[in-house]
């Protein structure tokens, strides 16, 4: 599969690689968001030695990499000698791989894998950088995809890691810009679906199969028990989560349209105070957000903040195919995919409306410091972009049909509503955001009024 965009994060590895002196990378992220190729991506035309750690014993992981590193490396003498630790072995690969013209990287991947093996993993890291690694000509990459672990042995305070490192990177899924990249002639409308249910995730992508329409590509995909897919999330949460009942309770309940905290925990049977630790910790992975809105000067404090999904392959699957499974063991896929194509456009509608604060990111009609929404017990506004002096307010659709003035007119008179102090004097302007497109009236009264106009149409 062709490496698309992760510009930002080459640039910041290149960066690293320029030092004059030692330097220490982490990455992490999600399973299956491209760290492994970003690494090789940025390595592959110098000296490094890229070492996959698995979950075999301590042992059995230092005599693979002294088995790696003797045939990169060219030495008939390294795989006959004893090493009795990672000290003795990491020093003397860095010793044979030294290059004064050229910075050497290590690259330990999975991580966690030899932390799993071995508890005092990150005290031994620790001596190593410390000892000889600080002093030299060499660039250190850890990497790891289970992310509770690899932030609290490598990250957090508590770790005997802290401080040594000079960057880490959090790769997270493709944006819609980047994802529509993999997918050159195909229209916006079933890019929107597409992302939908894929959520940015490159090796999603990858193992994907298109079928003529997106409903057949789902039947195909997701409701075959033998498919990849099927069964992927609880992979993917397993790895994260010792427990995973009560969260797979609250993603069904949020999935199921409850947002406040109160009411999931009913509904989950918990208390509030009780399920908290489970909400951050579904935060800490990028699972869910708390969203509030955007006027809010403290958001963490704010008593209005609720929870919807982030990731948008786990909304689908805990939507579409968790509630279902009974019926997709018993091969009943034509009722859930039945099921599915009631509700799947109310899932895209809300997947488009963060497609489109991602839009107006990228195209701002004038500097934006903050994208949320807005919403009171009276109105709900779909996009809010606060700037110094203006601020713009947006509506998305996700219809068949065109938007027309209409639409320009309801916002208009939702932002009357909203209390003066929250402007703070700002100029209002406005944005629409349409899978349809316009009518031609909307299209004149934009010109004239200079409404910011972005349609998926096409």
């Amino acid at each position: 599969m062709q490496f698309i965009n992760r510009e930002q994060e080459l640039n910041r590895l290149e960066k690293e690689y320029s030092r004059p002196d030692f330097s220490f990378t982490v990455i992490y992220g999600r399973r299956r968001v491209g760290k492994t190729r970003l690494i090789k991506e940025f390595i592959h035309d110098k000296n490094a030695l890229y070492f996959l750690a698995d979950t075999q014993s301590e042992n059995l992981n230092m005599q693979r990499l002294q088995t790696l590193a003797a045939e990169q490396l060219g030495d008939d003498i390294l795989p006959g000698i004893s090493f009795g630790d990672w000290e003795h072995l990491v020093r003397y690969i860095v010793d044979r791989a030294a290059d004064n013209s050229q910075k050497f990287i290590l690259v330990i991947d999975e991580f966690q894998y030899l932390v799993t093996s071995n508890s005092a993993t990150p005290s031994i890291w620790q001596r190593i950088v410390d000892q000889f690694l600080a002093h030299s000509n060499v660039m250190l990459i850890l990497c790891g995809s289970i992310i509770s672990l690899m932030y609290r042995h490598t990250l957090d305070y508590s770790s005997p890691l802290y401080g040594r490192r000079t960057a880490q990177l959090k790769l997270a899924p493709l944006n819609f810009f980047n994802f529509q990249k993999f997918f050159p002639n195909t229209s916006k409308q079933r890019l929107v679906e597409l992302y939908s249910i894929l959520g940015g995730v490159p090796k999603y992508i990858e193992l994907f199969e298109a079928g003529d329409d997106i409903f057949s590509s789902i039947r195909d995909n997701f409701l075959d028990v033998s498919n990849f897919f099927y069964q992927e999330p609880r992979f993917l949460l397993s790895e994260e989560f010792s427990s995973q009942t009560t969260y797979f309770s609250i993603l069904q309940v949020i999935a199921a349209g409850e947002h406040k905290l109160g009411k999931i925990a009913s509904r989950v049977g918990a208390n509030t105070s009780n399920l908290t630790s489970f909400m951050n910790k579904l935060r800490e992975l990028d699972i869910i957000e708390r969203d509030v809105p955007v006027f809010e000067d403290n958001p963490e404090k704010s008593k209005k903040g609720l929870y919807f999904f982030k990731d948008h392959f786990l909304q689908f699957w805990f939507s579409f195919v968790f509630p279902y499974m009974s019926y997709l063991e018993m091969e009943n896929r034509e009722f859930v995919l039945a099921k599915i194509r009631t509700g799947f456009q109310q899932h895209c509608s809300f997947v488009f409306e963060k497609i489109c604060m991602q839009a107006l990111n990228q195209n701002q009609p004038f500097p934006v410091y903050k994208i949320g929404r807005y919403w009171d017990k009276n109105i709900e506004i779909d996009i809010v972009g606060l700037g110094e002096q203006e601020i713009l307010f947006g509506e998305c659709k996700w219809s068949n049909n065109k938007v027309g003035t209409n639409i320009l007119r309801e916002l208009e008179e939702k932002v009357d509503t909203i209390p003066m102090h929250l402007l703070k004097g700002r100029q209002v302007r406005y944005a629409l955001f349409s899978k349809s497109g316009f009518t031609d009236d909307m299209l004149d009264m934009a010109e004239k009024r200079e409404v910011h106009l972005i349609s998926f149409e096409a």
